[in-house]
């Protein structure tokens, strides 16, 4: 079977576009564009055929099928040639049972997708090999593009960079000056992109790469991008796939610019159709108080949406006051019966060490998610029964800032009730059992064994 796909307009008015077009917006209403796929096509496989070819895919060393997006290419972008796929064999990030944590907090059901186990250290990357993929392609069949850019709190810029190099197709990204962590400004620097610190914040970037890519020889690779979602949707349907298909009761997801929810809704929906699922999840976004334009559009039901000026949040990759896939979210959101909660930097910082305390290393966006689930938890909506899935972003080894701040307790608004710093000794070995006795309660019999706090 010959599946295929196309752009086509979210807000229903009909336009469709090529996927190789460069375009991110509705000619005709100004919309943002969705990849769509005929599910009739689709159907040509019952579920118990697709699922079975998912499982054989998995980690296989037939390319590209072994990679967690690629294994799924009927369903993300069937008309790329496999010679112009640019893949690190991306996604297929572990689920962590999160037992000790769930105990604590009365859900023994609570897992934790781990997406920041990939190759630059986020979940852009299941985005990032769609889009450069499929630039790929259009420089093979002599489309004018020649390089890709993006605006990036960063982690964006990170995948952009690494897959773009390995494409060897050229890199521009626009951060906001001194607003990203240490870890996310030298991935890009490292893989040759051309690094813009502007004086503004993500917005700012965002505005300006907008207009820079209004010149068709530079291809936008932020999420307005519909390519990026089609990558990104696989989450969700990994997610199923290692619960034996069985569909999570929430699954929680850090909010920023709003294309992961967006994507995570797009992927359960198309399982939904086609017969792999016959429930859908409900949906969390949980925002950092400090740029929560999603948060206040849902207190009134999403009839009112403005965006704010996002204030400085220890949540540096959410810190977004204009997202640009609000529609595209509240649709979701309407679909899934979603909620949006948001974090002060105290609970978010709180969450993220409590997480540590349990085995995670949590970046700050998933303390958001962690804390908007505790409030959760604690108001009812989530019950013991159920089973939880919090998406964690990125990995906590890009932001050892944040880390090293709260447990020497200098973070502004932080209580930092878990902060843990290193005790200080001389080299004394009396003084030194004293210290451990103090603080680890040993078992009489058993001296070597039984530790608690």
């Amino acid at each position: 079977m010959s599946y295929h796909s196309w752009l086509e307009c979210i807000r229903g008015c009909g336009r469709r576009y090529s996927i190789y077009d460069v375009i991110y917006r509705c000619e005709d209403c100004g919309g943002l564009l969705d990849v769509e796929h005929s599910v009739d096509d689709l159907r040509d496989r019952s579920a118990d055929e697709w699922k079975a070819l998912f499982h054989r895919r998995v980690r296989s060393n037939e390319w590209p099928y072994g990679s967690g997006v690629w294994g799924k290419k009927e369903w993300v972008c069937p008309e790329v040639d496999p010679e112009n796929v640019v893949s690190m064999y991306e996604g297929h990030t572990n689920l962590f049972w999160a037992e000790q944590l769930g105990k604590e907090v009365g859900l023994p059901d609570l897992w934790v997708k781990l997406s920041g186990n990939s190759h630059t250290g986020s979940f852009k990357d299941l985005g990032m090999t769609v889009l450069v993929s499929v630039v790929r392609q259009m420089m093979a069949d002599g489309s004018p593009v020649r390089a890709v850019a993006c605006a990036s709190t960063g982690d964006t810029s990170a995948a952009l960079a690494a897959y773009a190099a390995a494409a060897g197709i050229p890199a521009i990204v626009f951060l906001p000056r001194g607003k990203v962590s240490t870890a996310q400004l030298v991935q890009p620097l490292a893989h040759g992109a051309l690094v813009l610190a502007l004086d503004t914040d993500f917005d700012g970037c965002m505005r300006i790469v907008q207009e820079v890519t209004a010149d068709k020889s530079i291809y936008l690779a932020n999420s307005m991008n519909s390519l990026r979602m089609e990558g990104q949707k696989t989450v969700g349907i990994e997610i199923v796939q290692q619960f034996d298909w069985e569909v999570p009761d929430w699954i929680i997801i850090p909010a920023g610019n709003l294309g992961n929810v967006s994507a995570l809704g797009k992927g359960l929906l198309l399982m939904r159709d086609l017969g792999l699922i016959d429930r859908l999840p409900r949906i969390a976004c949980a925002q950092a108080a400090n740029a929560n334009p999603l948060y206040l559009s849902y207190l009134s039901g999403f009839e009112e949406y403005r965006p704010v000026q996002a204030q400085k949040t220890l949540a540096s990759a959410i810190q977004i006051g204009a997202p640009v896939s609000y529609e595209r979210a509240v649709k979701v959101l309407r679909s899934f019966k979603g909620v949006v909660e948001q974090a002060t930097e105290d609970e978010l910082a709180d969450a993220a060490a409590r997480g540590d305390r349990a085995g995670l290393y949590a970046c700050p966006q998933t303390g958001v998610a962690l804390a908007v689930l505790f409030k959760l938890i604690d108001r009812g909506e989530v019950s013991p029964e159920q089973r939880v899935v919090v998406i964690s972003t990125a990995h906590g080894l890009k932001f050892t800032s944040f880390k090293v701040g709260y447990h020497e307790g200098t973070q502004a608004a932080v209580e930092a009730r878990y902060a843990n710093p290193p005790l200080e000794l001389p080299a004394d070995v009396d003084v030194v059992r004293r210290a451990i006795q103090a603080r680890i309660v040993v078992g009489a019999g058993d001296r070597g064994a039984g530790t608690g706090y």
